[in-house]
């Protein structure tokens, strides 16, 4: 399957920053040769203008046994006209697939190509909203004890460093873990790589990825902070990540199920990335959330969970534990610190989003999931890299603008006009 490099080399490209290799240890020679194998990979891949095509190997993450489809609208609640338009723009943008969820029924579910509801679509990171739900399903059963839990109590690797010591459950989360931001390399013994491709990539990330800034000071994106989630509910719980997941998350709200890759054979999950899920899974979890954690009148993540969720930092006010917000209006937002990144890499915002209270699964490539909660509201669009050039590039604001303009409002008034009307 295609992959990128903020699951991948090609996104990580654009944003790269110096930084030292530790010396590599002593592995197992075998699991070196792996290594080696698929970096030679990644970058053959690379130069062919992809990125890494496979994974392997793969664990399954079972869905939901009695699963069933979505019920879909039999009347319209959204202007069939609009969600034309929304259509449209998701098929002219090279998407596999583009649904609208509101008010318990869908409105919309198209896929592209050669694409079905039953596709596993690769994750990218979406999968780090997934880590954020999983951790807050950990709370809710006793396993964490919160947020502000020190991680080095499930790592004990960590108690005696000055700086991991100091990472709390919630850096993970929201980039605070004072990782190494993310970047690119092309030298296969740059940590970087190794904390991606190695068959012991949690041991690396543990033992040797560099921590640069203090926990807490300072928002980095980096993969690192993400996979070491798989590591803590692994840690945490006594249960593999993939069946956590499964058992806890994906069977609980119905969801369909696919799998997940892992370093080695009955190794560690990437849970930063490389999850492969059919959209609807997806579709699924931004409902969770829009329901403020409860799915069918139970509640799956502790009250106040999901408010935590869509609460920026300082360090970095759109972006929360796992999901971006809406935030103050800003023309373009970008997923690196501000000083790091590049202009090429900041999303697209013709205008605000017309309600103050959405927040979003942002993937590389454009892999969205918008929450609406005031509108019982999700959408979703997973697919490849849109287009760009010649005046054209993705707009984040323009599916949930023009879904939120198309609403019926027989009962309640008249459609949104603009931002002002929330």
């Amino acid at each position: 399957m295609k992959t990128s490099y903020l699951c991948c080399l090609i996104a990580l490209l654009v944003s790269l920053t110096a930084a030292a290799a530790p010396e590599t240890p002593q592995v197992p020679t075998d699991d070196e040769a792996v290594y080696q194998a698929r970096f030679a990979k990644l970058f053959a891949s690379f130069r062919a203008g992809l990125g890494l095509e496979t994974y392997e190997p793969l664990e399954a993450v079972p869905g939901a046994d009695n699963y069933r489809p979505l019920p879909q609208a039999t009347q319209a609640g959204v202007d069939p006209s609009a969600l034309q338009r929304a259509r449209d723009y998701a098929s002219l943008n090279r998407s596999s697939a583009f649904l609208v969820w509101r008010d318990g029924v869908l409105e919309e579910a198209s896929y592209f190509g050669e694409n079905k509801a039953e596709t596993l679509l690769t994750s990218r990171s979406l999968a780090k909203p997934m880590t954020a739900i999983a951790v807050g399903r950990a709370i809710a059963l006793g396993k964490i004890r919160s947020l502000d839990q020190p991680v080095a109590e499930f790592i004990p690797e960590w108690r005696g460093d000055e700086r991991r010591r100091l990472i709390l459950v919630r850096h993970l989360l929201d980039m605070r873990s004072g990782f190494l931001p993310q970047s690119a390399s092309v030298d296969p013994a740059h940590i970087l790589n190794r904390a991606y491709l190695h068959p012991r990539h949690d041991e690396i990330i543990i033992r040797e990825y560099p921590v640069v800034d203090l926990p807490g000071s300072r928002y980095e994106y980096n993969n690192a902070s993400s996979e070491m989630v798989a590591v803590l509910i692994e840690r945490a719980t006594g249960r593999r990540y993939a069946e956590f997941i499964s058992s806890e998350v994906l069977r609980l709200i119905g969801a369909p199920g696919g799998n997940v890759w892992v370093n080695r054979p009955a190794g560690v999950a990437h849970s930063g990335c490389c999850l492969m899920l059919p959209a609807e899974a997806w579709l699924r979890l931004g409902i969770l959330l829009a329901a403020d954690g409860v799915w069918e009148g139970q509640r799956l993540l502790p009250e106040g969970y999901v408010t935590e969720m869509r609460r920026g930092t300082a360090a970095n006010p759109y972006y929360g534990l796992g999901v971006y917000v809406a935030g103050e209006y800003t023309p373009r937002r970008g997923f690196a610190h501000p000083e790091r990144e590049a202009d090429s890499r900041k999303v697209l915002h013709s205008e605000p989003y017309l309600a103050a209270d959405l927040f979003l699964f942002d993937g590389n490539a454009n892999q969205v999931v918008y929450i609406i909660p005031s509108e019982r509201l999700v959408i979703l669009r997973m697919g490849d890299n849109p287009p760009r050039g010649e005046g054209r590039e993705w707009d984040n604001t323009v599916l949930p603008n023009t879904v939120l303009r198309g609403i019926l409002r027989a009962r309640a008034g008249s459609a949104l006009e603009g931002p002002d009307s929330r």
